[in-house]
Order: C-alpha cells, then structure tokens, then sequence
C-alpha cells in the first residue's frame, strides 16, 4: 500500500521547520558537535570512497586516475553524525484513525529531512520481522532523500515485529557516530529494553517515539465490540465494554508508559508519545525533547 508523504506543503513544513532549527543547531542536529573529523574546510584531512549523491566536485581525479575508484576529500571541521531513523513496520502500526503508519513515515521523513540540512548523514531502517531492512540509500543530500523518502512510502505494514532483534541484528549500527531514531507505538511482548541497552554499549544517542491512534489514547467505547489483534487473530474476542474496562484500560496505559519513561531516564534516552493526528510542528518543536509523554 502506497501512503503519500512527500508534497509541496510538507516539504514546505520541512524547510520552515530547518530554518528555525539552523538559527541554533542544538539539540539532535548539527552544532554542537565540534570534533577532528570531517567538513568543508581547507584544511585537508582523509579519502573516502564516493556514495551517489556525494557532491562531484569533491571527487580527486588524481586518486581515480591510480585507483579507477572514485574518492572524495574530506576535509577538517565539524563532526558530521550518522543518524538512523527505524521504523516499527508491523501491523499494529497500520491500525487507527488516522493511522499510525502515516504518521510514523512522516515523523521519520521530517526528522531524515532535518538531520540532512544539517548536514549529517541519514538511513532509514524498516523493521520487518526480526530484522531491519535498509532501503539502500545513504542520505547525503536533498536528492537522495527524495528518494529514499519515495521508496519508503511503498512499505508495507504487516505481520509481527520483534523490536529487540531486529534492532540487535542492525548489519551497521555503527559506533559513537550519531542519533538512532526508534518509530513505534511500541505495543509488543518483544524486549525492546535489551535492545535501547544494545544501542547503549554502542554509545549512540537514542530518541524514542510512540505513535498511538486517538482511540487508544482516549477510548470512548461502550456495549458489544469485537477486539480484533492485528498481528495474532488467537487473541481476537467479543466482549462488553463498560466504563469500569474504559478505566482499567487507561489505567494500564498509563502504566505502561510510566514504565518507558522510567527505563528512559535511567538510561539518558529521549522518549515522548505522540498522537497519530498531530501536526509535524508539534512532534518536532513541543515537549518532544523531555522525558515525558505528550497529553
């Protein structure tokens, strides 16, 4: 199922929400990362082999002339980070009015969009399964994530997702070199708590979002309904809802994220629920840098 995420409005939205970001580049992106790594100052540092969507310019025809490899200079200045956006794929995701999966695409292009103006580099992970697939881009540029970001909308959102390997089983989670953004409502029996502990030992910064639908944040149900499980039709059932189920429901809800936000801020991670009918404004310039969930 194809669900458009890319139009004139949104990348609007987006190159707004750059421009306030780029008058202080704290935070997540850019700024504050001053390190003897890799820029765009004259001062000579290193090769590295040229990725499409590279800038040609900085290609070195006298290596390619040697090597017949294309390799570009990199130079002294600030660090530029290696973010990863994961996206939870599962069929849960793809529940609510609006639904979760929409929402969850666009958080991960506005959050890829920004990290590209800030000049890092980005790549988005689908989480399908144990496993996390790589849509085959790494995000140098506006260009390149145009394309990613179109070959994300074609992702399918299906089956079971086991958080905890399929961030485990990352191919390259990479090393004290940048952000992991984890997209999820985060409704699982899997471990995702050795998973963030993973990421940890790996020294990556971590943001966590949970993308819940109005209906679970706020249920207004009453008399028979059908309970129907996205990922396992065993635990289908019918039941009578009262208001004293309403209430325990919310209850554990409440709970349970009580016990995210915990882990979180015993392990230095970001985390925030969003709903899936709130703006990208709100997701990128509300309460979503503490440690809290968005009521």
């Amino acid at each position: 199922m194809k669900r458009k995420i890319l139009d004139g409005a949104f990348l609007d939205r987006l190159d707004a929400a750059a421009l306030c970001l780029k008058s202080a580049m704290t935070g997540f992106f850019g700024g504050s990362r001053k390190a003897r790594s890799y820029g765009n100052t004259v001062e000579f540092a290193d090769f590295r082999e040229y990725f499409p969507g590279d800038d040609i310019r900085r290609i070195d025809w006298n290596v390619y002339a040697r090597f017949e490899k294309y390799f570009i200079k990199l130079f002294t200045d600030e660090r530029q980070m290696h973010n990863q956006i994961l996206v939870d794929c599962s069929a849960s995701m793809a529940c609510g009015k609006p639904e979760k999966a929409a929402q969850a695409l666009r958080i991960a292009a506005a959050f890829g969009y920004l990290s590209v103006a800030s000049m890092d580099r980005v790549s988005f992970k689908m989480m399908e399964g144990n496993k996390s697939r790589d849509l085959g881009f790494t995000i140098t540029n506006k260009d390149s994530f145009y394309r990613a970001a179109q070959a994300m909308e074609n992702t399918d959102f299906e089956g079971e997702v086991d958080l905890e390997k399929a961030i485990v089983n990352l191919e390259a989670p990479g090393y004290d070199d940048g952000l992991t953004i984890i997209i999820s409502d985060f409704l699982t029996e899997s471990d995702w708590k050795k998973a963030i502990d993973f990421l940890m030992y790996k020294r990556r910064e971590i943001l966590m979002i949970q993308i819940l639908s109005p209906d679970e944040l706020y249920p207004d149900l009453d008399g028979r309904i059908d309970m129907l499980d996205s990922e396992n039709d065993a635990n289908n059932m019918r039941v009578i809802m009262t208001r004293k189920m309403v209430e325990a429901y919310q209850k554990a809800l409440d709970e349970y994220e009580k016990e995210i936000i915990d882990f979180c801020a015993s392990r230095g991670v970001t985390f925030f629920t969003v709903c899936s009918d709130d703006p990208i404004e709100k997701v990128i310039f509300g309460k979503g840098y503490e440690t809290e969930v968005i009521r």
